[in-house]
C-alpha cells in the first residue's frame, strides 16, 4: 500500500487544474538513475494500462506498473512548502539511502 497524504492530494489535485490536465491522474514510477540508483518519476495519465496497480480512487488516482510497485509498497508520498523548499518527499521503507535531493533511492 502506498500512503498519499491530504497535503500531497491537494498539491496533485492544484497541479492538475493549474496545468488544465484533462489527466485523470497522476502515474508514478521508478527508473534508473539519479545519485543514489533509482529514481521517482511521475506523470499525468489519462488511463489505468493492463496490469497497472490503481490507488487512491476516492481522490487522485495514482497508476503505478507492477515492476515499479515492487519498490514503491509502503511509501509515503507528502507535499512540504516552507521558506527553503516546496516539493513532494518520499518516505520510502525499501530505501536503504537516498540522497540529499530526496528524489532518488537505492535499495
Amino acid at each position: 500500500m502506498i500512503q498519499i497524504t491530504e497535503k500531497a492530494q491537494e498539491e496533485f489535485r492544484r497541479i492538475m487544474t493549474q496545468e488544465g490536465a484533462h489527466a485523470k491522474g497522476i502515474r508514478m514510477g521508478v527508473k534508473g538513475g539519479g545519485c543514489s540508483g533509482f529514481s521517482y518519476v511521475m506523470s499525468f495519465e489519462n488511463e489505468k494500462k493492463d496490469g497497472d496497480v490503481s490507488l487512491n480512487e476516492d481522490h487522485v488516482p495514482l497508476f503505478i506498473d507492477p515492476k515499479s510497485y515492487v519498490y514503491l509498497q509502503g511509501l509515503e508520498i507528502d507535499f512540504e512548502s516552507d521558506l527553503l523548499n516546496r516539493g513532494f518527499k518520499f518516505k520510502n521503507p525499501n530505501a536503504t539511502k537516498s540522497c540529499g535531493c530526496g528524489t532518488s533511492f537505492a535499495v
